[in-house]
């Protein structure tokens, strides 16, 4: 896949494309880019997905927190797999935020990019916002450009239409099993380790605890998940079982992510882990007492290597 930043010189050959924020890289955004490859091929010229740097909203409102589903960089990757000739990333900001339908198909896709056919995502919208734009109007845009524009099915999951909005509720609810079904792959964070209040290891359940302050990107509701970590350096994956919440137990009042690694007992204070969310075991809960913790905690471990074993098995 050619990465290419959208620049005064850029200029592609001929191409199918497709525009949007793929956030992700989910199986309807697989579904669209797979149509636009098919359809690139069809035609003997190249397929291109067209994104941008960061979030449109990032720009549009100021006080907007992204909670998304992948990084730039994880995206990029996770495009390059797809099959895809180009990627190409516009810088946005205020002046392409400004830009009309019209105008975006003419400067950016005809003019700099050299797009021949045009495939929309089922419910995508873009150019600067207007209430009475949709598909009908792109189509005649097209027409005056020398532009085929073609809109895309949906993929359907479950009776549901997979999307990126959908997905993060998914994850923001717990839901991680059925993100991962609508991802193609479990839903992963990525931190640094740092240091904790030490009552795990006190209660024989030491914990890598994650800084929260460092993850860029949704963290799944509070509860007992069954998740597989990898530690930097490593390219191993490792059984472990997380808790997200706020420690009610000891009274606490922020969120923390606690890994607790099974059959390790390494240092490992200081690295960057990736957790890669599989099952969720329950909410979080608080105890009456330490002793009924620590019998959930032993029932949760119980439970987190039945479930990985049950995966093996299926």
């Amino acid at each position: 896949m050619n990465k290419i930043f959208l620049g005064e010189e850029t200029k592609l050959k001929p191409c199918v494309a497709t525009v949007g924020f793929f956030d992700g890289v989910h199986k309807g955004h697989q579904f669209l880019i797979k149509n636009i490859i098919d359809e690139a091929k069809l035609n003997n010229i190249e397929s291109t997905i067209i994104t941008f740097d960061k979030h449109p909203r990032e720009v549009l409102h100021s006080d907007y927190q992204p909670n998304m589903l992948s990084t730039y960089d994880e995206k990029l990757v996770m495009l390059s797999l797809t099959g895809i000739d180009n990627c190409v990333t516009i810088p946005f900001d205020l002046e392409m935020a400004n830009l009309s339908a019209r105008d975006f198909m003419g400067e950016i896709l005809r003019d700099r990019l050299n797009v021949k056919t045009f495939i929309i995502g089922y419910d995508n919208r873009f150019g600067h916002y207007n209430d009475n734009e949709g598909f009908d109007d792109y189509v005649n845009y097209g027409k005056e450009l020398g532009i085929n524009v073609i809109k895309a099915q949906p993929y359907i999951m479950h009776g549901v239409s997979v999307s990126s909005s959908v997905i993060r509720t998914f994850v923001s609810e717990g839901e991680v099993e059925m993100a991962a079904q609508c991802l193609g792959r479990p839903y992963n964070i990525f931190g640094r380790v740092t240091s904790g209040f030490g009552e795990g290891h006190k209660l024989g359940f030491p914990t890598a605890n994650i800084d929260t302050m460092g993850i860029s990107k949704i963290i799944p509701a509070g509860g007992v998940y069954a998740v597989k970590i990898r530690i930097e350096g490593s390219i191993e994956m490792k059984h472990a079982m997380m808790n997200i919440g706020t420690r009610p137990t000891f009274n606490g009042d922020k969120t923390t992510l606690e890994v607790n690694i099974f059959n390790f007992d390494e240092d490992i204070y200081g690295k960057k882990v990736s957790v890669a969310f599989f099952h969720r075991l329950r909410s979080e809960k608080k105890f009456n007492n330490i002793g009924e913790l620590v019998k959930q905690l032993r029932e949760d471990e119980v439970s987190v290597k039945e479930q990985f074993k049950k995966d093996i098995e299926e």
